[in-house]
């Protein structure tokens, strides 16, 4: 129970965005340990983006997930138990560079293909097909200017569309 003289944040847990940094080792299982690690906690992954890295027998997960500060810091600790986790660190969104893939394909005729060009220009988007009755394009940038290319996109009539999930890098030159 919480005294009235400690801070509110104290009293109830605050469930934040965590983006967080797993270095593996490039096995099989790897990826169904971590995530059953997180599902074991009741932490629930939002976006998972896993890829080899500079040397191909390490791979690096991007891990969103919603939960309390005390909930990831058990995940982490737990996760450093696992046999081929290398290293695990939070990305503060400030401290980081972060970046999310989608492509959209989109309904089109001749007569919107210039008004999509204009679009896709206009968000940093690029088209990266074009067919007789659709679009494809293509967009690398924060979450906020890929959601907003989708609610653009919308009015016509989008056919197909994948997103990565959120990659990440701490910034400057520490590992």
């Amino acid at each position: 129970m919480c005294l009235q003289a400690r801070p509110l944040t104290k009293c109830w847990s605050i469930k934040m965005k965590h983006t967080i940094s797993v270095i593996v080792e490039n096995k099989p299982g790897v990826l169904h340990r971590v995530s059953a690690l997180f599902s074991r906690r009741g932490f629930n992954i939002e976006s998972l983006a896993v890829g080899t890295t500079a040397d191909p027998d390490i791979s690096r997960m991007t891990i969103v997930a919603s939960g309390d500060d005390q909930t990831l810091e058990q995940i982490i600790k737990q996760l450093y138990k696992l046999i081929d986790v290398l290293k695990v660190f939070d990305l503060p969104e400030l401290e980081s560079i972060e970046r999310e893939l989608a492509m959209v394909k989109v309904k089109a005729d001749q007569k919107t293909q210039t008004e999509l060009t204009q679009i896709a220009d206009t968000c940093g988007a690029k088209i990266v097909n074009v067919a007789a009755d659709s679009v494809i394009i293509e967009i690398s940038a924060e979450q906020d200017k890929v959601e907003n290319l989708q609610r653009l996109l919308e009015k016509f009539d989008i056919i197909e569309l994948v997103r990565t999930g959120k990659i990440a890098l701490q910034r400057g030159s520490a590992e």
